[in-house]
């Protein structure tokens, strides 16, 4: 049957075929086919663009995928990026950045939501390498990797250099011309590295940790020549700003040219325009401490001088003076002195020796009359005497002592009211043993008294009594 909404307002005209049914027809798509084909229409059509907007809400999920939202005054559209395309980003993507978006519309099926999966982003405005130099450097300063009190000054006398840079480039030359020029017996010690392209940042790295554990290094320049942007970025790396803050000898940052700065120039003890500056600056301090040396010398052999002359004009003067003629007389007569009074004081000291040693040679004859060993016999039998006595004079009061406690014993042993009860005896105590019954009068006909005998106590009872 057909619904009024099939039919028209006029009547048909008879000679019309009848309408067919329209609900033979029509498809039913479901949600998921509706969805897949509008995602369909949405890829085909625009495969890639190029959006404009500013982030919001955008973090990083455990995956390593990016979620974020791109929006301006008038829409917002959600974004994703995925963990392979986000590491080739060079800054990190905040909150209210401007940014520019690259990448395919597609449609995220389980909420209906079309979204932006971007490939490719950047600052709007600012290049993406300058920006993550900025966010990196200010994420440094706020740490403290740049504070002036944590660099550390140069050696001043460097024994063994280490240099970390490419063994290709003209860096590693330059550094080597200078010191064998200006410093012939300095000992260098090279750790090659990649200097750019992909992964050099780990490697640099790398090579600043192990030549840091060399024995004997003093000082590390680490550099390379000059070249764009790009070329010098693995300086601006997080992972070699952290190498050269950990390196425990001090650092020269020498990368590029003058005009060229690096994140290591922050981080570094020392900052070097160029690599042969580095090596200038590190000879430098030779030079100057050998030429420091040579002016002391020149200033003290110049003051000794100085001081000699005045000595000597002093003793002419001295000499010159009415009341020194004929010193040279009484110094004579003075030492003539001095040798008369060391004469006797030696003649004392012998004399002082001499008896000494007369002394001593009778003592030691007295000693060697004293007979030690006799002495000793004649103390040992004493105490042999003295023992015999004692052990025998111990014995007899032994036995004395003995007859003496067995004589008490037998007397305490006759007294003892045990010895009584033993032979017989018994003790009549009244019911609740506090008084002994002497009397047979104090007790009547069915009383109960306890008898007390050598071995126990009897409970009994009294049936007759006789007084």
């Amino acid at each position: 049957m057909a619904s009024l909404f099939d039919l028209p307002f006029d009547e048909p005209e008879p000679s019309a075929p009848p309408a067919a049914d329209p609900v033979s027809r029509r498809r039913v798509l479901t949600v998921t086919e509706l969805t897949g084909q509008v995602r369909t229409l949405l890829e085909e059509r625009f495969v890639e663009v190029w959006v404009e907007g500013e982030l919001s809400n955008s973090r990083v999920w455990h995956t390593g995928h990016m979620y974020f939202t791109l929006k301006d005054a008038g829409a917002q559209i959600k974004g994703v990026m995925f963990r392979s395309a986000l590491r080739t980003l060079r800054f990190t993507p905040q909150d209210g950045l401007r940014v520019v978006a690259r990448g395919r519309v597609s449609v995220y099926d389980p909420k209906g939501e079309y979204q932006l999966v971007c490939e490719h982003l950047e600052p709007e405005g600012l290049g993406a390498l300058q920006l993550a130099f900025d966010q990196l450097k200010q994420r440094l300063s706020a740490e403290g990797l740049f504070d002036a009190r944590r660099k550390r000054p140069l050696p001043l006398l460097p024994r063994k250099i280490g240099v970390v840079t490419s063994l290709d480039g003209a860096a590693i030359r330059d550094i080597i011309h200078v010191l064998r020029r200006r410093h012939p017996n300095a000992h260098i010690v090279i750790r090659p590295t990649r200097v750019q392209g992909d992964g050099a940042a780990t490697e640099i790295a790398r090579a600043l940790t192990a030549i840091g554990t060399v024995p004997g290094v003093d000082v590390v320049i680490v550099g390379r020549g000059g070249g764009a942007i790009e070329d010098l970025w693995a300086f601006n790396e997080e992972v070699v700003a952290r190498a050269l803050a950990d390196c425990p000898v001090p650092t020269i940052s020498a990368v590029g040219h003058e005009s060229d700065v690096t994140i290591a120039d922050f981080v570094a003890d020392l900052r070097a325009p160029t690599p042969s500056a580095a090596a200038e600056v590190v000879v430098d301090r030779k030079d100057a401490f050998a030429a420091r040396i040579d002016r002391l010398s020149h200033q003290v052999h110049a003051t000794m001088q100085t001081r000699l002359h005045r000595g000597e004009s002093r003793l002419r003067a001295l000499q010159a003076r009415p009341g020194l003629a004929g010193l040279a007389g009484r110094v004579a007569m003075r030492g003539r002195h001095a040798a008369d009074l060391t004469h006797e004081l030696r003649r004392a000291i012998d004399a002082r020796l001499a008896a000494a040693e007369r002394l001593t040679h009778a003592l030691r004859q007295m000693l060697e009359s004293f007979d030690l060993r006799r002495r000793l016999s004649r103390v040992r039998a004493r105490l042999v005497a003295a023992d015999r006595h004692l052990a025998g004079a111990s014995a007899t009061g032994l036995h004395r002592a003995d007859r003496r406690l067995r004589g008490a014993a037998a007397r305490l042993e006759a007294l003892s009211p045990l010895a009584v009860l033993g032979r017989g005896y018994a003790v009549c105590w009244n019911a609740d043993r506090t008084v002994v019954i002497r009397d047979a009068a104090g007790l009547t006909v069915g009383d109960r008294v306890t008898v007390t005998v050598q071995r126990g106590e009897v409970q009994c009872e009294v049936k007759n009594r006789r007084l």
